[in-house]
């Protein structure tokens, strides 16, 4: 669902590929016989027993959106898992004595509307629901307009359903080459490191490409290239990441001299000292040059549950422990206060966001046993 010609994916929030995707987890629920729920904020949950009556329950699974372009794995593969991980259990016999819910947040990677995990976000009301209504893609469009289109009421906080959840279990293929270099086909995630994103504005004059001289040019392009180059070398120099992945020109035509650009940063690092020393060298630039840089998300460094951690490490056979600079929303539900653990399925390149992202077959199919390992030593 939504192939893209690249080979990769681009299936965005509160489109046609989101609605197929949702009715795709709504089947497999069906067929499951497990109790379909959407929050007020507009994630899916499958339920095996009644959170409600016998709850909190042990939550698994993750997202179906993708980055434009994105690879197979980052999200499905958690889905995928969870329901397989259940199909598993059952097999057994297995009846779980608190209640297991299969979730699919929405909008987790972001790419329509700008910030990151905006379903888990807006669950835990670290997003307000105001600010996204008014958030806007590249055609204008708002999400409050996207969501209302796909026939959803307005999206809210719902601390109702965040308090079915007892304990939340991410499988996500791993973004990094760890477990490569380790040999070892699963991992257990110990943090999330800080990361954020920010929006350069950079005004200039349009004008006409072959009349004007290069003296009398404004043209903005000259200072996105100084941004992206000052972003690289502080990054460099702060030992943490940074990327411009973004960009929108206007008027964005191949012989008119750009009116204004705006482009987006991307900064992690493994303290926010480092990251915040790179987007103020940026920033620096920026203003100095007539722009304004504004901060559209930040997550500071986010732990996982040490105990947790370190017992389902013991679990799976002393699995590696490894944090990771990849936001997700176990990430969100853990500062919500939700005790969360994460695994990590081998990427054998290391590829991510991208149609090279790749788990072997039985690299996945170990993730699977993994979770189930870990669903049944939680929920039994």
């Amino acid at each position: 669902m939504g192939r893209a010609p690249s080979g990769g994916f681009r299936r965005f929030a509160w489109t046609r590929e989101d609605h197929d995707l949702s009715e795709w987890f709504d089947g497999e629920a069906a067929a499951r016989g497990l109790d379909l729920v959407t929050d007020a904020a507009g994630n899916r949950w499958a339920w095996w027993g009644d959170p409600d009556a016998d709850g909190p329950g042990v939550v698994t699974g993750s997202h179906l959106d993708s980055v434009p372009d994105g690879g197979a794995y980052d999200g499905p593969l958690g889905v995928v898992s969870a329901f397989a991980a259940l199909d598993a259990l059952r097999a057994t016999g297995f009846v779980p004595a608190r209640p297991l819910g299969v979730a699919c947040f929405g909008d987790e990677e972001g790419a329509r509307f700008g910030v990151a995990c905006a379903g888990s976000r807006l669950l835990t009301g670290a997003l307000a629901a105001d600010r996204a209504a008014a958030l806007r893609d590249a055609d204008g469009t708002t999400m409050g307009e996207a969501v209302a289109r796909a026939g959803h009421p307005p999206l809210r906080a719902d601390p109702a359903a965040l308090r079915r959840v007892g304990t939340f279990v991410e499988l996500h293929v791993e973004q990094g080459r760890g477990l490569v270099d380790l040999g070892r086909p699963v991992a257990v995630g110990t943090a999330i490191h800080p990361h954020g994103r920010w929006r350069v504005d950079i005004a200039g004059r349009a004008d006409h490409a072959g009349t004007t001289l290069l003296p009398d040019r404004d043209d903005p392009m000259l200072v996105l290239a100084q941004v992206v180059l000052t972003a690289r070398a502080a990054a460099q120099r702060h030992g943490a990441l940074a990327t411009c992945g973004k960009v929108r020109v206007e008027p964005n035509g191949v012989n008119a001299i750009p009116s204004h650009v705006t482009a987006w940063l991307d900064a992690r690092g493994a303290d926010a000292g480092r990251v915040r020393a790179v987007v103020a060298e940026v920033a620096a630039l920026a203003v100095r040059s007539g722009g304004a840089v504004t901060e559209e998300s930040w997550t500071d460094r986010t732990p996982f549950d040490p105990a947790l951690a370190t017992r389902l490490s013991a679990l799976l056979d002393d699995a590696p422990l490894l944090p990771t600079g990849a936001g997700h929303d176990a990430g969100v539900l853990a500062t919500a206060g939700v005790p969360t653990a994460m695994l990590s399925v081998r990427n054998p390149t290391g590829v991510s966001h991208s149609p090279a992202e790749h788990a072997p077959d039985e690299d996945c199919a170990a993730g699977v046993d993994a979770l189930v390992r870990v669903l049944r030593e939680l929920a039994g």
